[in-house]
């Protein structure tokens, strides 16, 4: 699976392999190429997750640019009717909407409907000039106002949900917005510099020069500055409840970036789930777990978790939560 934006930095860096030799136009189009991740087709259906076609709506949602998100919404079957709560999902960087498909059945059968997205430049959703944690942000925008327009999802109980850039892009949403009820945040990283400067020096780049360009340009780039959107940033501002989930054996983001986001976000009712597995959650994330999510969003969604409730680490599995929040993990 895609290892977020460290695959990006490796075309940053020989952008400024470029910019360095005096070629400045050559290593910008690098950069951009690096900020349009290749495509990865959808590799398994809501079939394929125990969740019945009749459930699943294929659709195309516009975003910025003059854009479309290609976007599947799973409805609750049975007898329930709606207007349902709704989480709205978001992958991570290289991957698509496929890779949160594992989620979709569980939160069916707690009555939520489940909106999940492609960004720009990601899965089936258009092309544009390049894409970013900003950009994934506002594609989740854009679902949202879809979302709000559509009678059987009800706009006032409405939660998100994200992996990795996706986990920090649906942080950024809630931190902004004042009608999210919940997030469900998987292997968040705390600060984009952070992952970038780990790459850098994983592969034995002079971070004085090389890395400080790569930083800055990026920032200028894509509009932003790094610490206006890291995690981090954007934790410390929710005012909705927040779950923290994390492999404790994650080499691509530590544990420890979920320490310290569940540590910043004390007036929110954040809670840390952390769980045998690499970053992409593929093998820690099981039926165990399950009703720990699912009870945490139906709890968000009647109101159960106050905004100002005291941080805390969930009870569960001996083998996950034996760690107290203070101690410190072996990072990566």
């Amino acid at each position: 699976m895609p290892v977020d934006l460290l695959s990006s930095s490796l075309y940053a860096v020989g952008a400024l392999g470029a910019l360095y030799w005096g070629v400045p136009r050559l290593a910008h189009a690098a950069l951009l190429k690096g900020l349009r991740p290749e495509r990865l087709p959808h590799l398994s259906t809501p079939e394929d997750h125990g969740v019945g076609a009749e459930q699943v709506q294929s659709l195309r949602i516009p975003t910025a640019n003059h854009r479309h998100l290609h976007a599947l919404l799973a409805r609750p079957s049975g007898t329930t009717q709606g207007p349902w709560p709704l989480v709205v999902g978001m992958h991570g960087w290289g991957a698509n909407a496929a890779t949160l498909l594992p989620l979709v059945a569980p939160l069916n059968e707690a009555g939520i409907a489940v909106l999940l997205v492609d960004a720009r430049c990601h899965g089936l959703s258009d092309e544009d000039q390049f894409t970013s944690l900003p950009r994934f942000a506002e594609d989740i925008d854009a679902a949202l106002q879809w979302a709000q327009h559509q009678p059987d999802l009800d706009a006032q109980r409405v939660a998100l949900t994200g992996h990795s850039v996706g986990a920090g892009a649906a942080l950024l949403v809630a931190a902004r917005r004042r009608d999210i009820r919940a997030v469900l945040s998987l292997s968040a990283f705390a600060h984009p510099a952070e992952v970038m400067r780990r790459w850098l020096r994983a592969h034995h780049i002079p971070q004085r020069v090389i890395g400080g360009w790569v930083l800055s340009h990026v920032q200028r780039v894509i509009g932003v500055r790094f610490d206006d959107i890291a995690p981090l940033t954007s934790a410390a501002r929710l005012r909705c409840p927040v779950l923290f989930v994390h492999g404790q054996d994650d080499l691509t983001v530590p544990p420890q970036d979920a320490v310290r986001l569940h540590a910043v976000t004390v007036h929110a009712a954040a809670q840390l789930l952390l769980i045998p597995g690499g970053h992409d959650l593929n093998q820690g994330l099981d039926a165990r777990h399950a009703p720990v999510i699912q009870g945490f969003l139906q709890r968000a969604f009647s109101g159960a978790i106050p905004p100002t409730h005291p941080a805390s680490q969930i009870a569960g599995d001996d083998d996950v939560h034996k760690t107290p929040l203070a101690a410190p993990f072996a990072t990566a």
